[in-house]
């Protein structure tokens, strides 16, 4: 299933405890299932805002989010603790407990300093999907991620005797999940199967090619996606005049789908992703890895780790604001959906012996319409414009040398090579490159590659947050912040995310697991790097390498 390593298998006990000073040698120990997790199961919601599990609470039914809160221990104060919000980044952090600028992930794409070209977080041209059409771009491999994960050490712990499993609506969060040595599966929008690549193996095993014959992905084509509740639980939703839907899309329920052609095609598995349905079969996929695989019933006797995550509430919120109805809707179907798999895990595993842990990968800026309807200075910034003008501007003041090469925000890259010809101060360049865009509607601050690499970058909290999300070998030359509620955007619809701001970076962060968890409503600040930390804890091996994150020691029984 997964790709060897010529690792030794190592006594397990010389992870999982200390002697007391002075104290008589211990015999070697093996882990046994008494005091350990037999499963772990990471959840993560993409583009869940930790606003609305609050706000929506009491409409949710009693197993999914509210087992998780009831049950659990729930921290309202936790947060994606870097500047740069964005799903790449987001998954990174939750298992190998770093941040950017140790682990690499600055975004989802980003321009290679050398090339200059954008490249993918887990694009690999080395590997291809296992029997699907790959494009050079496509995410297939976590070669990028520079450090290991929390799954990489417990494989690494118990002499790879451990299963560590990942499947996501999205590659990046599958992959990013799964770390160097488990396994990803990620959805194909060509095709609407699940499928690895050929970084973990040749060819799929059995079972995952039985699942895919069954083809459950054409189940949905006509089936319409229609509101769960009656129509007063959505009466403080924004009105769906402020939530236009993108040319072509949907922002009104019921939304039935099928392909433009009239046949089950890509068409409507790319359809599939802004709704219900996709997030739908990421769990029925993971309960056949579970199965497939045996998880959590190792006969090794060692833990296992399975990680998901639910893309769809990423693509709706981006086509229509966690302030719609539509969101408000998919939130509601995603705690049915998770009712059902935790009723499925106490059956097949027994909860017992399952942790669980939810979080997300970011959160979301409302629309600028709906933020504007409450009296906010809120607006898209068109971003190529920008640049382009910041490219005419240092053009003219520099006698006309193009000294802007590329950028993908908030990265923007300069020509040193070219500054160097010309006589110029490189310094000199970022500073007037700051100043015009500070005096630009829309733009916060910008911090500059001297002010990183001097230290000058600190003092605040979005300092701090900006500092970790820049990596000093991939990163720009600048990082530009836009203001609270502005956000750039090539559209005239729709929001998205991916600032310092608390809208973005206070996410859910729920543990659930009777032997090892005391349930509660945490207050105190937390982080999502904190998540590996505390799993190593719990499993009694080595934290990933890159982790900075606290073991959340309150909650532990």
């Amino acid at each position: 299933m997964t790709k060897k390593l010529s690792l030794p298998v190592l006594a397990i006990a010389t992870t999982c405890f200390a002697l007391h000073a002075g104290a008589a040698a211990a015999p070697a120990a093996t882990i046994t299932n008494a005091a350990q997790p037999k499963l772990v199961v990471v959840l993560v919601v993409d583009g869940l805002p930790n606003e609305q599990v609050q706000r929506y609470r009491d409409q949710f039914g009693e197993g999914g989010f509210r087992r998780l809160l009831d049950q659990g221990a729930s921290f309202s104060n936790a947060h994606q603790a870097h500047g740069v919000t964005v799903t790449a980044i987001g998954h990174s952090a939750v298992l190998t407990g770093a941040y950017p600028y140790v682990h690499g992930i600055i975004g989802n794409n980003w321009i290679d300093p050398v090339t200059k070209k954008s490249v993918y977080c887990t694009e690999d041209t080395n590997y291809t999907y296992i029997g699907e059409h790959t494009d050079p771009s496509d995410g297939t491999a976590p070669t990028k991620l520079r450090v290991d994960t929390l799954g990489d050490q417990l494989r690494y712990a118990t002499g790879e005797r451990s299963k560590v499993v990942a499947v996501s609506g999205k590659d990046r969060g599958a992959i990013l999940l799964a770390g160097k040595t488990g396994t990803a599966y990620m959805y194909m929008e060509q095709t609407g199967n699940f499928a690895s690549s050929t970084f973990y193996m040749k060819s799929h095993p059995a079972w995952v090619q039985a699942y895919q014959a069954t083809k459950p992905q054409d189940r949905y084509y006509g089936k319409a996606w229609a509101p769960l509740l009656p129509d007063a639980a959505y009466a403080g939703d924004a009105s769906e005049e402020l939530t236009p839907a993108k040319p072509g899309g949907h922002n009104r329920l019921p939304y039935t789908y099928y392909s433009e052609s009239g046949q089950i095609d890509s068409g409507y598995y790319n359809n599939l992703k802004t709704g219900p349905f996709l997030d739908q079969l990421t769990l029925d996929f993971a309960r056949a890895a579970i199965e497939g695989e045996n998880l959590g019933r190792n006969p090794a006797g060692v833990p296992d780790l399975l990680g998901v995550s639910l893309s769809a509430h990423d693509y709706v919120n981006h086509a229509f604001g966690p302030e719609s109805k539509l969101s408000h809707d998919h939130l509601q179907r995603v705690d049915r959906m998770l009712a059902q798999f935790f009723t499925y895990l106490d059956k097949r595993v027994g909860m017992d012996n399952v942790l669980v842990v939810l979080t997300a990968d970011h959160g979301f800026a409302n629309t600028a319409e709906f933020s504007q309807s409450r009296h906010l200075d809120a607006q898209r910034i068109k971003g190529d414009q920008l640049m382009k003008d910041l490219g005419q501007h240092l053009s003219d003041k520099f006698g006309g040398a193009k000294l802007l090469t590329a950028w993908s925000l908030p990265n923007i890259h300069l020509d040193y090579a070219q500054i160097d010809k010309s006589g110029l101060r490189r310094e000199d360049v970022e500073n007037a490159a700051a100043r015009y865009l500070l005096a630009q509607k829309g733009i916060a601050d910008v911090f500059t590659r001297t002010q990183f690499e001097s230290g000058a970058v600190q003092g605040t909290r979005i300092a701090t947050l900006m500092r970790r999300a820049w990596n000093r070998e991939a990163s720009g030359d600048l990082m530009v912040i836009t203001k609270p509620y502005w956000y750039f955007g090539y559209g005239d619809t729709g929001t998205t995310h991916g600032s310092p701001y608390a809208y973005d970076t206070n996410v859910p962060l729920l543990i659930m697991g009777k032997r090892w968890i005391k349930p509660g409503n945490y207050g105190q600040y937390a982080e999502v790097v904190d998540i590996a930390p505390t799993l190593a804890n719990i499993l009694r091996v080595r934290p990933p390498a890159g982790a900075e994150g606290r073991v959340l020691s309150e909650t532990l029984r």
